[in-house]
C-alpha cells in the first residue's frame, strides 16, 4: 500500500491517509478472498488490483475535483469500481452503486458493510430501469461508468441520471476518441455536450486510457432510456 500512496501522490497529487490505506487494504483482501469462490474480476493479483482497480478508480478525481460531488452514481460497478474507492477518499459524497449481476452487487454491499461506509446505496438493477425512476432520474452531480458499453450505449445509461449542470464520466481505453466521435449524435439527443477527453497513464500499464467527460446541458427526453436491452441493440449513434 505504500507504493499505492506514492503513486496517488505522484499521479493525482492526492495524499492518502493511513485510515484510507487501511480501508483499501481490507477491500483488496476481501476482493481476493471472494474472487476465489466466485468470478468477480480477472484482475486478482495484489499489485494489479492496486493499480488497475484502486489507482485507476481514483484517476476520476482529476476531472471531478473542484466540482459538486454531493451525489454520485456508479453504473455497472462490477466489484465496486470506480465508485467505492472514490467514496473511501471522499466520504462526504452520497454514492449509489448500480450493478445488475447478483454476486457482484452482493460483494459491493459486503464491502460497504465491512468498511462501515455511510451514505452508500447498492442497487441490483439495470441502468435502463434506474433511469426511469423519479428518485434517480436527473438527480446526480456525476454519473460514472468503467468498461460497461460502447459510448453511444453508455450515454443512454448515464445521461438520464445526471442533473442539468452535472456530468457523465466514461472511463475508456484506446478506442475512446473514435467512440466519442461516433457518439456525438447520441450525446446531443440525450442532453449532453462533449467537454473533454483526458489521457491517463497508469504505472506499468501500457494500454491507453481516457476519461471522457460529458456536460449535461439540457433535460433528457422522457422516452430515454429505452426499455431494457434496446440501447445495446439499437444504439443512438446515427440520426434516425
Amino acid at each position: 500500500m505504500k507504493e499505492l500512496a506514492q503513486q496517488a501522490q505522484g499521479l493525482l497529487k492526492l495524499r492518502l491517509t493511513p485510515a484510507q490505506l487501511t480501508a483499501l487494504e481490507i477491500y483488496e483482501t476481501e476482493l481476493t478472498s471472494w474472487n476465489q469462490k466466485m468470478n468477480l474480476t480477472a484482475i486478482d493479483q495484489p499489485d494489479k488490483i492496486r493499480v488497475k482497480h484502486f489507482l485507476d478508480s481514483l484517476t476520476c478525481l482529476l476531472v471531478m475535483r473542484d466540482t459538486p460531488m454531493a451525489r454520485v452514481i456508479d453504473v455497472g460497478s462490477g466489484a465496486g469500481f470506480p465508485g467505492i474507492p472514490l467514496k473511501i477518499i471522499c466520504p462526504s459524497m452520497h454514492l449509489t452503486v448500480v450493478e445488475s449481476v447478483g454476486k457482484k452487487a452482493m460483494f459491493c454491499q459486503h464491502i460497504v458493510n465491512t468498511l462501515g461506509l455511510k451514505g452508500v446505496e447498492v442497487l441490483q438493477e439495470r441502468a435502463e430501469v434506474i433511469g426511469k425512476q423519479e428518485q434517480h432520474r436527473q438527480n446526480y452531480d456525476w454519473a460514472l461508468a468503467r468498461a460497461v458499453a460502447v459510448m453511444s450505449v453508455l450515454m443512454e445509461y448515464l445521461l438520464p441520471l445526471v442533473k442539468i449542470g452535472g456530468y457523465a464520466l466514461a472511463m475508456k481505453g484506446e478506442t475512446a476518441p473514435a467512440e466519442a466521435h461516433e457518439a456525438e449524435h447520441a450525446i446531443q439527443v440525450l442532453g449532453g455536450h462533449l467537454r473533454q477527453l483526458v489521457p491517463i497513464t497508469l504505472p506499468s500499464v501500457e494500454d491507453e486510457r481516457y476519461l471522457v467527460v460529458i456536460d449535461k446541458v439540457a433535460a433528457t427526453p422522457e422516452k430515454y432510456p429505452r426499455r431494457v436491452g434496446i440501447p445495446g441493440k439499437r444504439p443512438l449513434n446515427t440520426p434516425t
